[in-house]
């Protein structure tokens, strides 16, 4: 194993508690549906609203033609529902910050759509070298080639960072590609397997 030269975070779940369940919940109250209706039309599309292929007008086009619902009012419901939703954790924020001022390289990677990349940029987070969003990119986690685009940004080999994520499927494809991995579980947890990878 090399020296650990950056950490690579995960937003959703990391670095700020999972804004899935609130933003289901925020998103079927505004189509006037059960939960339990809505989640499987809204999963439906995500993955083209995740990789850029479709926008979100198309995304709740889409999704009002399933449900047979009129479309949102709100000029950005998902930005809506993603601020309502938004929890972050201040002591991951704080590491990722005590990490970057130590001089390790410091990423974020996330699935995510371009109205929550919206909203990141107006938090005007200061700690992360590089910013690598699937809907940007693409590409989402576990594919392989995510990985890559965002070794290829901090210009480093795998085994020079390791990436925390809360799902274990994305923790194992990184692994995969050679990454230094930690599923997070908590702070603490995450701390005490940060230093013993060597990471100060």
């Amino acid at each position: 194993m090399g020296k650990i030269e950056s950490v690579i975070f995960d937003w959703g779940g990391v670095l700020i508690d999972d804004p899935r369940p609130g933003l289901l919940q925020y998103c079927s109250k505004a189509f006037g549906v059960p939960l339990e209706v809505y989640t499987p039309v809204h999963d439906s599309f995500l993955e083209d609203f995740h990789t850029g292929k479709i926008g979100e007008e198309e995304f709740w086009q889409q999704i009002s033609g399933r449900l047979d619902k009129p479309m949102p009012r709100s000029l950005s419901q998902w930005y809506d529902a993603f601020r309502s939703a938004y929890v972050p954790k201040q002591q991951m924020f704080l590491l990722a910050s005590s990490l970057h001022d130590k001089g390790y390289k410091t990423a974020l990677l996330s699935n995510t759509e371009m109205p929550a990349v919206e909203f990141f940029y107006e938090q005007d987070y200061h700690m992360f070298d590089v910013l690598v969003f699937s809907c940007i990119e693409g590409v989402m986690k576990p594919d392989r080639r995510i990985y890559k685009i965002t070794l290829k940004r901090l210009d480093l080999k795998a085994r020079q960072a390791v990436f925390i994520d809360d799902r274990k499927d994305y923790i194992r494809r990184a692994r995969k590609a050679g990454l230094n991995t930690i599923l997070f579980e908590s702070i603490d947890q995450v701390k005490k397997e940060l230093a013993g990878l060597g990471v100060e």
